[in-house]
């Protein structure tokens, strides 16, 4: 059933033709606080609450994510610095949060003793602003001296502020820079690298810095050195000292695009060119060794070292250009390296194997690299949470679907673990199952998922089913423990499937090459393929069917929803990507042409318009009834995305709903407050669409 919504700012939106650009009469919902945008975001918001809030689950789904997302039970995960855990913490008593920190010792306490550094709830009120917590970076190795963050709203941009750890005191004439998407980062006590973004000529198309400047304590920031430049088109250019135990490295990393990286080590006043080729990522330095992770086939003499190995040799003959790289790791076919951290003494590697998590340590002596699997839980993910500079000492956490996450203390070289924390059970498991399936996608591909079953599951074809995904900028989408998805979806009867598709890491570099760009249709291809393969096998049917995704999963499912609208009742489309003609022009979007193509250029135009979701929506369509969700303070993915593709639904005469937090930044809320309540109207959604069984309209 398709509804007539329409209202005096929409149609004058559709009037006012003649001032509109490209063909495209909602232009004016790109004015991301513009009056009349703003006043169309709150006028939907209104519809659309009053409708999901009327839902007879609406209170209690509320009540209960508000009880799990701030328990004071939940997992403290802690940052190890110079010995001591940091930790950021939000509850109902600090809806914005405080910064803390307690010894390892105390930490190992069921309820530690913590010390409160930063009170962001105080230092908001104190200075009339919503302030929204945005990272601390300290200075190694003395840790005496950090950067602090601060946005305002929870947009990336930020406020940096110098902060005395010591008198626990913002630095009076110290290192501070307004809002704004700017780089900061230590050198030495008394300089930093500063890489700015307040003006046109200071960023790139994408919006971030791409100068390097030292700046010295006690100048102007004016008179920042300039000491590297990167091209307009760059994605971005940042710098960074870090360190290999007592020796620094002060590396500029200059981003031509999102894929590709230029390495310079800066020394003596000049930049040396790390070799190693264009795709590759630095993995970290142990003892002069840097370790390399290849995302493409690497030719070195007549050796080819391949596509997603982590490959090793010493820094300075790198410098110098004569290096010999040897092999440490090469994935199996069915495997991805997940992750590369460092301790004092060896490598640790987290190992994606057929989506399970493994970890294997990697430690130098006489007689070259020494490969050991530890002994971390198996049949789940894990995660190397943090690592000590100055031990063998890290922290990480495991989880799966029906496993509540536990944190995990241990010692690389012992291979000794300790657990320390685990998340309450949110939901009774009991008699819940989870399986992990293929379906065949239309190229042929087999694309794994697994399936979280309720108890009492039967193949009926009539389950409410949820499918998750995201399949883009090679992230990988593991097993997770949620309570909200298990108390408020699963525990009521409700079936959650995750999509491993391509555009993804699941399977490392190949998995997601294997959507990008020409290939993108890869990815909406695969999803549909998952949702039919659950048809097929009696798990739900097209009614009880529907999918979640955000960001580049907001893309995913508002194209899959174009293409398949008979396929879902359901769809949920969050901080979205969708004018796909015009993304490369809003906020950061310029970054993600390696990932997309250039909409401009006609080649790419080509591929990109058969899929954009809102060049496609049609008026003749019977589409399900979706839910948008963004945020007016997510400067990263521009919320006239999500606007527009709602307005044109609504002008073909669509049903829809919208919901639009007036902050939060790119995650779409600020605070837990926030995020269970944009929850709660997902879960009500949800179980209206498909809980009910309800025939779409």
């Amino acid at each position: 059933m398709k509804c007539t919504l329409g209202t005096a700012l929409l149609a004058a939106m559709l009037a006012a033709g003649p001032i509109m650009a490209e063909d495209d009469p909602f232009l004016l919902l790109e004015e991301v606080e513009g009056e009349k945008a703003l006043e169309w975001a709150r006028e939907q918001n209104e519809r659309s609450e009053a409708f999901l809030k009327a839902h007879p689950l609406f209170d209690a789904l509320h009540q209960r994510n508000l009880e799990i997302l701030t328990s004071e039970d939940r997992i403290a995960y802690p940052s190890l610095m110079g010995g001591q855990i940091y930790n950021f913490w939000r509850d109902a008593n600090h809806v914005r949060g405080i910064w803390r920190t307690t010894s390892v010792e105390g930490f190992r306490d069921e309820r530690p003793e913590w010390d409160v550094i930063i009170d962001v709830d105080k230092l908001a009120a104190d200075e009339d602003q919503n302030w929204i917590w945005a990272g601390a970076s300290c200075r190694y190795p003395d840790y005496d001296r950090c950067l602090i963050g601060l946005s305002i709203g929870g947009a990336d941009a930020a406020v940096r502020r110098e902060f005395d750890l010591k008198t626990r005191q913002f630095v009076d004439g110290g290192f501070e820079l307004p809002e704004s998407k700017s780089f900061i980062s230590w050198r030495d006590r008394d300089s930093v690298f500063l890489a700015p973004a307040f003006e046109p000529e200071q960023m790139t198309t994408s919006e971030y810095p791409r100068q390097i400047y030292i700046w010295e304590r006690g100048t102007p920031r004016e008179d920042a050195r300039l000491v590297f430049e990167g091209e307009r088109g760059d994605v971005l250019v940042t710098a960074v000292r870090f360190w290999d135990k007592d020796t620094p490295y002060d590396m500029i990393v200059r981003a031509p695009t999102f894929f590709t990286r230029e390495y310079h080590v800066y020394r003596d006043g000049e930049t040396i060119r790390v070799n190693v080729p264009g795709d590759a990522e630095l993995a970290g330095v142990l003892n002069g060794q840097l370790l390399v992770e290849l995302k493409s086939d690497w030719q070195v003499g007549e050796q080819t070292l391949v596509q997603g190995a982590l490959v090793v040799a010493p820094m300075e003959s790198v410098l110098a250009g004569d290096a010999e790289f040897e092999l440490l790791f090469q994935p199996g076919p069915s495997q991805a390296v997940a992750g590369v951290s460092v301790t004092e003494s060896t490598v640790l590697v987290g190992i994606l194997d057929n989506v399970v998590g493994q970890l294997v340590r990697f430690t130098p002596d006489d007689d070259g690299w020494q490969q050991t699997r530890l002994s971390v839980p198996g049949m789940g993910s894990l995660g190397v949470v943090t690592t000590d500079d100055r031990s063998d000492r890290f922290f990480y956490n495991f989880t799966g679907f029906l496993t509540p996450t536990r944190l995990y203390e241990a010692d690389a070289m012992a291979d000794s673990h300790r657990p320390i924390r685990s998340e309450p059970s949110w939901f009774d498991k009991d008699g819940m199952t989870v399986a992990q399936h293929h379906a065949t996608s239309a190229d042929g591909e087999r694309i794994p998922y697994f399936i979280v079953k309720p108890r009492g599951f039967e193949a009926n074809g009539k389950n409410p089913t949820l499918i998750g995904a995201y399949g883009g900028f090679e992230v990988a989408r593991t097993p997770v423990y949620s309570g909200l998805i298990g108390s408020g979806w699963v525990e009521r009867g409700g079936v959650y499937v995750l999509a491993n598709i391509r555009g993804g890491g699941e399977f490392g570099p190949r998995w997601h090459q294997a959507a990008l760009r020409e290939n993108r249709q890869r990815a909406f291809d695969d999803l549909i393929a998952v949702a039919e393969d659950l048809v097929e096998r009696g798990i739900t049917a097209p009614k009880h069917l529907g999918i979640q995704g955000g960001s580049n999963g907001g893309l995913l499912t508002g194209a899959a929803m174009v293409q398949r609208p008979d396929l879902f009742n359901a769809v949920i489309i969050q901080v979205p990507l969708l004018d796909m003609k015009r993304y490369h022009k809003l906020l950061a979007g310029a970054s993600w042409m390696a990932e997309y193509g250039n909409p401009d250029d006609p080649d790419d135009w080509a591929f990109i318009s058969q899929y954009s979701p809102y060049q496609n929506l049609s008026a003749e369509a019977d589409y399900p009834k979706a839910f948008v969700t963004t945020s007016t303070r997510d400067d990263r993915v521009h919320p006239g995305h999500a606007r527009k593709f709602v307005a044109r639904m609504m002008e073909q005469g669509h049903d829809v709903l919208y919901y639009e937090n007036i902050e939060g930044g790119h995650g779409g809320a600020a605070n837990l407050k926030q995020s269970a309540y944009i929850n709660a109207l997902i879960q009500a959604y949800l179980h209206d669409r498909l809980a009910g069984a309800s025939d779409k309209g």
